[in-house]
């Protein structure tokens, strides 16, 4: 039996136009290859699973490439690039700094950058978790990372910025690499589907690249997660739902009708429903806040770009909005928000958020006695 490979290393970038999400980055380096204007210490900072060891990976290829492509992207052929696919480049010396994070483990480093290579242009060491070194160890790497010889180039990547000491920031070109966009790591599911031959549907995959959060790496697991329990055959938006333990929006279209129309009972009878599939009170008020705000921004047609859902979720967002005030959506956020604050401290969590809930029914009657009150006080006038 062939074994399996998660998606996340089978669909690797292997170039810099395969990276997902991070063209600012791909276009500078390619750039600096270009112009031969490398700089001889690169940081690259940026949450987890956005590309940061996978990009120092491809230009550690492809400034080592024998045969550089027109535009500026490694062959993957010759020989240098051959044996990096393979993992056996002596040009290319990868530590994590997790678990070799002593003085020790810097010098016997340092001691490495005295030799120059045996073939090639470039020795590339790629440090990762960084910010996890000793201040002792960064300290013995200072003067090596300033004055390195020409043939080293180091590649550090954190996770964690703040927590690296300013000599070795000042010491490095500092790249940002940004959370990943739910519309990129959507397109690249359907890629990665396509080519694997899996059916999808589309909403499916945009909760997934949700629930991911900016991190191609983890919407990747969750993709194979899926796939594995569909036994291959078709990602469905329901099977995503009820394995990443996800609380369906439908719930939160069926509460604001109910709010709307002043169905107390309504309100509390899906409430009770949601808390008995398993899902917590505060991830049901954080929902229903997200919701509120979808809402509002649905009311202007210059905004709704701005909801990340499937064209049919838009569709019943501005039915939804259409039955909504302006006025009932932002009162019932502000409910909402002073709900999710105070979730924590209250003794009854069940009863704080069930009283969110009524006073949220009752808004559209609180409205309706505010203009019959205005419009005495005018009659009166």
């Amino acid at each position: 039996m062939e074994n399996f490979v998660v998606s996340a290393r089978k669909y690797r970038p292997a170039d810099f136009k395969s990276v997902v999400g991070q063209q600012h980055i791909t276009t500078t380096l390619q750039n600096a290859i270009k112009n031969n204007h490398l700089a001889q210490a690169f940081l690259f900072c940026g949450p987890r699973g956005v590309g940061k060891t996978t990009c120092a990976r491809i230009l550690a290829k492809t400034i080592n490439c024998e045969d550089l492509q027109a535009d500026f992207e490694a062959c993957g052929k010759c020989e240098s690039c051959v044996s990096f696919q393979n993992n056996s480049s002596f040009n290319i010396y990868e530590l994590d700094a997790a678990s070799n994070n002593s003085v020790d483990d810097i010098r016997n480093l340092v001691d490495q950058v005295r030799y120059a290579p045996q073939k090639g242009q470039y020795k590339v060491y790629i440090i990762d978790e960084v910010h996890m070194l000793s201040n002792q160890a960064f300290n013995a790497f200072l003067k090596t990372l300033e004055e390195p010889p020409k043939y080293a180039i180091f590649i550090l990547a954190t996770t964690e910025k703040h927590k690296i000491i300013p000599t070795i920031l000042s010491r490095c070109q500092i790249f940002d690499f940004n959370r990943i966009q739910i519309k990129d790591i959507s397109n690249h599911l359907q890629q990665i589907a396509q080519k694997e031959k899996v059916d999808y549907e589309e909403e499916a995959l945009r909760l997934i690249a949700t629930k991911a959060d900016g991190a191609l790496r983890d919407a990747l697991s969750m993709f194979d997660l899926i796939v594995t329990y569909s036994a291959g055959k078709k990602v469905t938006y329901h099977e995503t739902i009820g394995n990443l333990h996800i609380l369906d929006y439908d719930y939160y279209f069926k509460v604001v009708d109910a709010l709307v129309t002043e169905n107390l009972s309504q309100v509390l009878l899906i409430f009770d429903e949601i808390l008995k599939k398993g899902f917590d009170g505060h991830n049901f008020i954080v929902g229903l806040c997200e919701h509120f705000r979808d809402l509002l921004v649905a009311k202007d047609a210059a905004t709704i770009e701005l909801i990340e859902v499937s064209e049919s979720a838009k569709e019943r967002y501005l039915q939804q909005t259409e039955a909504t005030s302006a006025s009932f959506l932002l009162s019932a956020l502000n409910i909402a928000n002073y709900c999710d604050i105070h979730y924590k401290t209250s003794k009854n969590q069940r009863l704080h958020v069930e009283l969110a809930l009524m006073k949220m029914a009752k808004l559209p009657q609180a409205f309706r006695l505010s203009m019959v009150v205005a419009a005495d006080a005018k009659k009166k006038a």
